[in-house]
């Protein structure tokens, strides 16, 4: 395997979410075993790994408090790259964050503290495709929800949609509807694995026709 496309103890974030490449993440962090990752990731420009929760919770009780329930999680998840960063308070960080690059997980291993980290595979980068004019309606109809937010008067960091916009592109549009629709996550997951963006934005198109979206 080549270096390139290896990730060596890459620090993971359980959460009740699926990131999709491009999408945004905001997070408040307080809990102990995750605030000293995310400082070392703001530090040195690195990112995390977020992964899909099956099993578990994302806080735990306390640190010693044997009757949680034992994390599981998607082996399938996207790096998040820290792009906002404040500390507001001790004990409290408040981030946001930019889905990158997929990644397969290989192996993992829950250290001491209870911070999971693990051995990952970088999956291929998305084709750059244009939406063909069957879909077209997805892409318009994604524009004009944010043409409505941005009427709304609605604060650009409030915007559920990180710049530059790429209403052109299947992987983009499909992604950002993933986002916004009301779907279960184990969908949401199962749209984000696929390695394909122009089938992810057909069943994008048939979610958007059967929920009267479209």
């Amino acid at each position: 395997m080549s270096p390139a496309t290896h990730l060596s103890e890459l620090p993971l974030f359980p959460l009740g979410t699926v990131l999709f490449p491009g999408g945004l993440l905001p997070l408040r962090i307080f809990e102990v075993r995750y605030l000293d990752m995310i400082a070392r990731c703001h530090k040195s420009g690195t990112p995390f790994g977020v992964v899909n929760l099956i099993r578990g919770t994302e806080v735990r009780s306390a640190p010693a408090d044997q009757t949680d329930e034992p994390e599981t999680f998607n082996t399938v998840g996207t790096l998040a790259r820290i792009v906002e960063y404040a500390a507001p308070q001790p004990g409290l960080l408040v981030i946001r964050c930019e889905g990158g690059q997929r990644f397969a997980v290989q192996r993992s291993d829950k250290l001491r503290h209870g911070l999971w980290v693990a051995e990952a595979e970088l999956l291929p980068v998305d084709r750059v495709l244009p939406i063909p004019d069957d879909l077209q309606p997805v892409a318009q109809g994604l524009r004009k929800l944010l043409l409505q937010l941005q009427q709304r008067n609605i604060p650009p960091e409030q915007i559920p949609l990180l710049q530059p916009y790429r209403f052109e592109d299947c992987d983009w549009v499909a992604n950002r509807w993933c986002e916004l629709l009301p779907i279960p996550l184990e969908m949401k997951q199962r749209l984000m694995s696929l390695d394909n963006p122009l089938v992810r934005l057909e069943l994008v198109s048939d979610l958007l026709e059967r929920s009267g979206w479209s």
